[in-house]
């Protein structure tokens, strides 16, 4: 089985530890992780924004880069939705096998004891592309479950935007804090000691704002608390 790691310019340019935590755990559970060099951006932006030719070429240089993998996984559901959903639209090749972290753990590997620790208190936020576009369900509760250490509190409304969005941010700030406001007061509500998610996009929108409300709220991506052990705990 080849398995190769798609990054995501989010995580390469911004979080590149979440990317260094999945290979991490991949690893751990016997699994060896390829890189090709060739990646790049799926084009998510550009296709919300409208540019729809424009991103051609990525789409063409995504699909030849990861061709050869049986899978690609990634820890990003906004990507794999976009990779998924939109480029059998586009009409220019298509990578059905890219997965998000929690399916190829649960899907493929068939496990959600990873053999993590975690002593900390944590509420899951279910971000819109994983939850209605991939239907993620239950998968990321399950891994968390069966996190050593670990405390999962429920969050308030989950099911509601964190108002990120990508561009929707950029084009309708006044909404889209207003959302993120509403998502870190149910956060906050919980009691909990890390806000986890598996997408770095809604969780750079809520530690933002989780920041300059001086909040002691930390924003955690799910691949970094999977690949915590014992061994790595502080």
């Amino acid at each position: 089985m080849r398995v190769a790691l798609f990054a995501t310019c989010v995580n390469d340019a911004l979080y590149p530890q979440t990317a260094i935590a999945t290979v991490q755990l991949l690893e751990r559970l016997g699994v060896t992780v390829e890189f090709p060099m060739s990646q790049t951006c799926c084009g998510q932006p550009q296709y919300n924004t409208g540019y729809r030719k424009q991103i051609e070429p990525l789409v063409r240089r995504m699909v030849d880069s990861f061709a050869e993998y049986d899978y690609v996984v990634t820890p990003s559901g906004s990507c794999v939705a976009m990779v998924r959903a939109h480029y059998p639209r586009i009409g220019l090749g298509t990578l059905p096998n890219m997965l998000e972290l929690t399916e190829f753990l649960v899907d493929v590997l068939g496990t959600t004891d990873v053999g993590a620790y975690y002593p900390h208190t944590v509420t899951y936020h279910p971000s819109c592309h994983g939850l209605r576009t991939l239907g993620l369900g239950d998968r990321p509760r399950r891994l968390l479950e069966a996190v050593k250490g670990l405390t999962l509190v429920e969050l308030p409304r989950a099911d509601e935007c964190c108002g990120f969005g990508g561009t929707f941010a950029v084009k309708n700030p006044d909404v889209s804090a207003a959302m993120g406001q509403d998502k870190i007061t149910h956060a906050a509500e919980t009691g909990a000691e890390v806000l986890c998610g598996a997408d770095n996009s809604c969780l750079m929108h809520l530690g933002g704002m989780l920041r300059r409300a001086d909040s002691p709220l930390r924003p955690v991506h799910l691949a970094e608390i999977l690949a915590a052990t014992e061994e790595s705990a502080p």
